[in-house]
């Protein structure tokens, strides 16, 4: 199955994808001049040390994880536009955590971008699952995307971490044609800003948003497919 909408990140012009962006069929999760999704429904996170919020020049875009002292990971469609910084740890996307900049970018040929920080932060990193779960597992997926179908995602991010609960359909492709995890709607869905955030399995983080039709179906890049050229590059 392919999704044909983007969770929009920052160049929407600078990519024929349909991002998680708020009229488009199937878009990327993160956030450009519409904003990437953002969850719609769902509920506040509690714990997430993991969790990163991604700004590129100084905007907020997508979310993102932590997964060694100076790697995040997130979606390749996030880190076109460039001045990358990161807010590490903090439930709140304006307060709390830690800043760290984005010095060095690595993406792959799917939906998957790691960035070296400028500096080593401590703190607890997202584990990368060594196999994903099959159809009928209920999984949960975090970010600060639009809270709501609203007509600019961008003015309705949400300023706290939110979590929802989806069900895995199946294997299907992400934005860029890559292996991805297909989910459908439970007690929400990603929507713009949500792209490059986790969909977490027992703890473990098994993808990345990549689209989203912000209805009822949202396509993550499959994080174990890929564990090999993650390791290669931050080695974990």
């Amino acid at each position: 199955m392919r999704i044909t909408r983007l969770l929009p990140a920052l160049a929407a012009a600078a990519l024929s994808l349909l991002s998680l962006a708020p009229n488009a069929s199937a878009a990327p999760a993160a956030a450009d001049t519409e904003v990437s999704p953002y969850i719609i429904g769902g509920g506040y996170a509690s714990n997430a040390p993991w969790a990163a919020r991604l700004f590129s020049n100084g905007r907020q875009t997508c979310s993102a994880t932590i997964i060694a002292p100076t790697w995040i990971l997130t979606a390749k469609h996030c880190v076109s536009g460039g001045g990358l910084s990161f807010r590490i740890g903090s439930l709140n996307q304006s307060s709390g955590g830690t800043l760290a900049n984005g010095v060095q970018t690595h993406t792959h040929s799917s939906d998957l971008a790691l960035v070296r920080l400028d500096k080593s932060v401590s703190g607890t990193y997202a584990t990368l699952a060594s196999s994903s779960p099959g159809a009928g597992t209920s999984v949960q997926v975090y970010g600060w995307g639009a809270t709501s179908r609203c007509g600019s995602e961008i003015n309705c991010q949400s300023e706290r971490l939110k979590v929802a609960n989806v069900t895995v359909s199946g294997s299907c492709t992400d934005a860029y044609g890559g292996t991805a995890i297909c989910a459908r709607r439970g007690n929400g869905i990603t929507a713009g800003g949500d792209s490059g955030g986790p969909m977490m399995s027992g703890g473990q983080q098994i993808g990345v948003a990549s689209t989203s039709d912000r209805q009822t179906t949202t396509a993550y890049t499959n994080v174990t497919r890929y564990r090999s050229w993650i390791q290669s590059i931050a080695g974990v």
